[in-house]
C-alpha cells in the first residue's frame, strides 16, 4: 500500500523571494536569457510577454501553489517584485483557509 502525500502538504506556502525566483527563472526561459538578464523593479511588459505566455506563466503559479489565481493579477500588480509580494500574501492567505476548515 503506497502512501501518497496531498499537493497541499508538499508545501505549505512560498516567500516573495521564492515566487520572485520562480517567476524569473520562468521569464527567462520562455524569453531565452539568463535569469540575472531579468530586473525585477521592470514592467512584466517590459519583456515583451504576448498574452498566451502571461496566461501559461498563471497556470504554472496555479499548479505550483494549489489555488486558482485571476490573470488580472499581472495588470495589477506589473513588475516581478510587486506580483511576488501579492502572491505570497495570497499563499499564505490560502494555507490560513485550510487550516482554519
Amino acid at each position: 500500500m503506497s502512501q501518497s502525500t496531498p499537493e497541499i502538504i508538499k508545501k505549505q506556502s512560498y516567500t516573495a523571494e521564492e515566487i520572485q525566483a520562480w517567476i524569473v527563472s520562468h521569464i527567462a526561459e520562455q524569453l531565452a536569457v539568463e535569469p540575472k538578464d531579468i530586473d525585477v523593479r521592470q514592467p512584466l511588459d517590459s519583456y515583451g510577454l504576448e498574452s498566451a505566455q502571461a496566461m501559461l506563466l498563471v497556470s504554472k503559479a496555479e499548479k505550483l501553489f494549489g489555488f486558482e489565481l485571476s490573470p488580472i493579477l499581472l495588470w495589477r500588480y506589473p513588475t516581478i517584485e510587486t506580483l511576488s509580494e501579492r502572491l505570497a500574501e495570497e499563499c499564505k492567505a490560502s494555507q490560513s483557509e485550510i487550516f482554519e476548515i
